[in-house]
Formats: C-alpha cells, sequence, structure tokens
C-alpha cells in the first residue's frame, strides 16, 4: 500500500479514486474480485476496530481503539480511521479499504446520513478518507457488512434469504437476498432497531420514543439492570455487591457473565431482552419472509441465555404459526470482527480499479524509462 505519512491531502486526493460501488453486481463480482489483502473498518458507539483480511476471511492483524467522544468533531473519528490505516499499511500491502459505520449511509455508499450513536450528520466519509489515502475507500452501514460476511464466511453460508440482526449499542439490521445487500432506494433500508414496539415508551437517541432498541440491546440490558440497582432492589444484590456499589461500573458483558454463574437477576434481564427480541423477529418474518435470521453483535455473546427466549417468543408471536415454515434463528459465527471482516470484503470489489490504475501507472513509468533510455543510447552514439 504506497500510503505515506508525510503525504500532503492534494497529492492523496489525486491518487485516491472515489468510486461508486459495483452495487447489483456484488454476487457475481465477488467470485472474480482480486485476491488481495484489504482493510476493513468497524466504527461503533464505543469502538473502532480494524483489521487487515485476506481473500478467504481470515484476520492477518487487527487493532482496536475506543471510540472519539461523540461531543467531538467528525474530524476526530476521521483521524483515528486514517492512523489505524497507516499504521496497518506499515506492514501489509493493502489495496483497499471499506468502513463498516454505525449509521445510515446513503445510496451512493459515500455519505454518512445520520449516526445516532456518533456526531454524523450528513458526512462525506468516503470522500473524506479517499482525500487522504492512496487506496480506494468503500463505506457501508456496519449492519450490510457484518450480514455479508455471515452470507460470506459464517452462520448464512448458502443461505438465499438472509436478515441479520445485530444487537450491540443499539440494534442494526442488514437484507440479504440472492447474494445482494438489499440497501433500499435511499440506502437506509434495515433500520429495524428504530422500528416503534411501544408508543410513546423510552426516549431513543434517534429522536423518537419506544423504538425496539431501547427494549432489546446492550443499552437497554445495562439501563435496566442500573436502574434496579440504583433502587437497591434486593434482586440486584448480588451485582451491587459485584461492582461494590460503583452502579456505573454494571456493563453488559458482566451481566452476561454474572447470567453463566447463575445470577437470577441477571438471567431475568436477559431473558426480558430475548423476548423483545424474538416478537420483533415475529415481526421481520410477517414483512421480509427469510430463511434465516442471524444474531449477532456483542450482546449475541450472551448465546442461549438470550437466542432461546427469543426462539420462544418468536414461535409465540409468528403469523400464521403452525400453519407455514419457520425461519431458523442462529447465532453468528464471526462474532464482534463480522463487521469488520465483511468490510474488508466489500471493498475487495472495488481494489479492482486500483490495481488496474497502478498497473496503468507503473507500465506508463516504464515506457518513459525505456523512451529515456532510448534518447541517452541514441546521443552516445
Amino acid at each position: 500500500m504506497s500510503t505515506y505519512r508525510d503525504l500532503t491531502a492534494p497529492i492523496g486526493s489525486r491518487r485516491a479514486p472515489v468510486l461508486r460501488t459495483v452495487g447489483t453486481k456484488e454476487r457475481r463480482s465477488h467470485l472474480t474480485a482480486p485476491r488481495v489483502p484489504t482493510v476493513g473498518i468497524d466504527i461503533g458507539g464505543t469502538k473502532v476496530m480494524a483489521g487487515v483480511v485476506d481473500a478467504d476471511g481470515n484476520i492477518l492483524e487487527k487493532l482496536r481503539t475506543e471510540t472519539p467522544d461523540k461531543s467531538k468533531s467528525p474530524k476526530v473519528v476521521e483521524d483515528t480511521i486514517v492512523e489505524l490505516v497507516l499504521d496497518l499499511s506499515d506492514r501489509h500491502d493493502v489495496h483497499a479499504v471499506g468502513i463498516g459505520a454505525a449509521g445510515w449511509v446513503d445510496a451512493d455508499r459515500n455519505r454518512v446520513l445520520f449516526a445516532p450513536h456518533l456526531s454524523w450528520r450528513n458526512e462525506p466519509l468516503r470522500d473524506r478518507l479517499a482525500g487522504r489515502l492512496s487506496v480506494p475507500v468503500l463505506v457501508d452501514n456496519d449492519a450490510n457488512t457484518a450480514a455479508w460476511a455471515e452470507w460470506r464466511f459464517g452462520a448464512g453460508r448458502g443461505e438465499d434469504h438472509l436478515v441479520m440482526i445485530t444487537l450491540g449499542t443499539g440494534i442494526g439490521g442488514a437484507i440479504l437476498e440472492d447474494g445482494q445487500v438489499k440497501r433500499g432506494k435511499f440506502g437506509v433500508a434495515g433500520e429495524f432497531g428504530h422500528m416503534q414496539v411501544v408508543p410513546g415508551g423510552h426516549r431513543c437517541p434517534c429522536g423518537n420514543r419506544g423504538c425496539w432498541e431501547q427494549y432489546s440491546s446492550g443499552n437497554a440490558l445495562v439501563r435496566e439492570a442500573r436502574e434496579l440497582a440504583a433502587a437497591d432492589s434486593p434482586v440486584a444484590y448480588g451485582i451491587i455487591e459485584h461492582v461494590k456499589g460503583n452502579i456505573g461500573d454494571i456493563t453488559g458483558p458482566l451481566i452476561t457473565e454474572l447470567a453463566r454463574d447463575g445470577d437470577a437477576m441477571c438471567v431475568e434481564l436477559l431473558q426480558d431482552i430475548g423476548q423483545w427480541l424474538g416478537v420483533g423477529i415475529a415481526n421481520l418474518a410477517a414483512a421480509l419472509d427469510p430463511s434465516c435470521f442471524v444474531i449477532g453483535g456483542g450482546v449475541s455473546a450472551a448465546d442461549d441465555l438470550l437466542i432461546g427466549p427469543a426462539r420462544d417468543a418468536f414461535k409465540r408471536h409468528l403469523t400464521g404459526r403452525g400453519y407455514r415454515p419457520e425461519a431458523r434463528i442462529t447465532r453468528a459465527q464471526l462474532g464482534p470482527e463480522a463487521g469488520m471482516v465483511g468490510a474488508a470484503d466489500l471493498a475487495r470489489l472495488v481494489a479492482r480499479r486500483f490495481r488496474r490504475a497502478k498497473r496503468r501507472r507503473v507500465e506508463r513509468h516504464e515506457r518513459y524509462e525505456r523512451y529515456v533510455q532510448g534518447r541517452r543510447d541514441r546521443d552516445s552514439a
């Protein structure tokens, strides 16, 4: 990867092609995409993860850092991304960069229109990063990239109609049919987390009330646990003792850990989250009728403590239950790296143009060198 720390922005701008990605040709193109390393970036509400990924979905190297404070300018997040890419490019020959962003990305996959957990509002992320890096940049929603990874390398292999649900800080979603990510007319399809399930319910960072992610997500899980602890509920004594009274130290992974150890409150909270998950999945099945739901994101680490109640609630709420085939519900296989791996793999679809342009530059340089050498030979003769 020919990216240099002393490269000025204008030079980077001239070298970095601004690409429209292949869109509806994804299924065919991924089979013929160059088998070269690419960088995937997964940007969430709490972390930025970057990794070099090969053509088989193997992670060659991974870096992770905290997401800069959302009160800071979007440029701070962009600076973080650039630093991670530069760091990885010191040790790997990278041919493209894919970004999985936790927000709404436009149909051209250039601008992040809105990110509930980041201060991005109509940000031209692809163009800005392409202006600072000398390789093609692809931007997509992080749930879309995770769904692509699970379809290519994980739990969704062999499925023609797949819905991905990512449970993390909020809820992300993606639809994949016949090997194509369905992004919708304006690029923002799959934002299942912001379906309203409780009118007038909990306030959501998106501005509405009662969104699904307020009842089935990492934030919902932690909120309920902290409220019980703050109320000094007898059922919360176990977790209060574990955090030594520091309620702010209660996190999703801690709740999952205590639930695995048998803490009754934590088990119940995960059951509640799972039941809400199953209700939402039943609604999505009525609308989309997929063959498979893949559950990913950090909260999915609870496994059957979460997926079991979700399956039960799905069966109870599915429209036409008993008279229709039921989609299977399975946990994602690629874990928290799915979005990063998918972003890198989608970026491989645009790496071809970079390789062609680089080859043409090399060929032009070689022709010029031959021309100069010919002139020198004639002059010396």
